[in-house]
């Protein structure tokens, strides 16, 4: 099929790496290891960060012009069968799919839309119903969360819903046979969540501070100084700031590490998890949000109850010192991701799915 691509939230080809970023790149390459076309329809980024009218109102007319300038150009070339977006949620609904693909008459699907009642209390319910709107129409909703399919099914139990786990591209990693005293952690420099992953680890170390380890923090942002002040009691010694890198540059650093610490607090499922696996790191997080859809727990690393500290460091401490158990979990980690989570699993898992809602004669016309 000829597919239209959109992401409202962050284009494959915007200039600033982040998981959204990469998910939907790796989205097209499964659509097109499948044997499908690709195009990224547009580039507008619907996100506001507030529910005022203003900013909306504005989006709302960029995302019509887009349309109709899509709409034009399709009368003279060959239009896409099938519309596919990516990751609409309250503060970017997607503003252009559901009437493109209205106008042509053809599929619309969403992977990862999300629905949260206590956003319509939030002055978000416009944004929230245009949300509802997209996932009704789709032919089928992919899901790459329990937690984001319970909310879809409570809010709008009418929608068509698949279980369609995040994966990644297997292919940079090589499997690190090194000493679990070498703690590593991949994520960005930045207020909030990620700030708050930093803090509970930098308190959790600080407890197990009598272990041999040392930790390799990967990532950049506006935060640097803050984050490094709270490693700063540990020493230059134990703790190697990286900085930003490819994913080339991740892959070698993983490849040379043993353990893979971060909370992950309320990470939405985190690729960087499945990265650490896919070279056969063991993983440390919490049992929170949608951690525990890429981190088999017990199997592939530990998991602690949301907040706990003293847990945490603890399960740190346990993967320190207990080699058989963190060979055990290397194994299982590489394993799961190169057998279940990687590009062609998830390229073949895709394909099944868009033929049971869309038929094969679709696909034969």
């Amino acid at each position: 099929m000829k597919i239209a691509f959109y992401a409202p939230l962050k284009s494959p080809a915007h200039p600033v790496p982040s998981g959204d970023r990469l998910m939907a790149r790796q989205i097209i390459a499964a659509l097109k290891m499948a044997g499908h076309q690709v195009d990224v329809a547009s580039e507008l980024r619907s996100f506001t960060p507030t529910p005022d009218a203003g900013p909306r109102v504005e989006i709302a007319r960029q995302a019509k012009s887009e349309a109709e300038q899509l709409l034009e150009q399709w009368q003279h070339t060959a239009s896409p069968d099938l519309w596919f977006t990516y990751h609409p949620y309250y503060k970017t609904p997607d503003l252009i799919g559901p009437f493109v693909a209205r106008r042509l008459n053809i599929p619309y699907v969403t992977a990862e839309a999300s629905y949260s009642r206590r956003h319509d209390e939030t002055g978000w319910h416009e944004n929230q119903r245009l949300i509802a709107d997209a996932v009704r129409l789709a032919a089928v909703n992919l899901c790459f969360t329990e937690r984001d399919r319970t909310g879809l099914l409570d809010a709008i139990p009418e929608g068509r819903y698949e279980r369609f786990p995040p994966f990644i591209d297997t292919a940079p990693f090589a499997r690190s046979f090194a000493d679990p005293r070498r703690l590593i952690t991949v994520a960005m420099l930045r207020r909030g969540d990620k700030f708050d992953s930093y803090a509970m680890l930098a308190s959790a170390l600080d407890l197990i501070r009598d272990q041999d380890w040392t930790l390799t923090v990967i990532g950049d942002g506006p935060m640097r100084g803050e984050v490094g002040s709270l490693f700063s009691a540990f020493g230059e010694d134990r703790i190697i700031w990286r900085g930003e890198r490819s994913t080339a540059e991740i892959a070698q650093e993983l490849a040379t590490a043993g353990l893979y610490v971060w909370p992950g607090c309320n990470e939405a499922y985190g690729l960087a998890y499945l990265e650490a696996q896919a070279a056969g790191l063991p993983v440390v997080a919490q049992a929170t949000a949608g951690v525990p859809e890429v981190v088999m727990a017990g199997m592939t690393g530990l998991l602690t109850q949301e907040g706990d500290i003293e847990a945490y460091a603890g399960a740190i401490a346990e993967l320190l010192n207990d080699a058989g158990r963190h060979r055990a979990m290397a194994d299982a980690a590489y394993d799961f991701v190169h057998q279940e989570r990687s590009l062609p699993a998830a390229s073949k898992r895709l394909e099944t799915i868009l033929r049971k809602y869309l038929g094969d004669s679709y696909y034969e016309r």
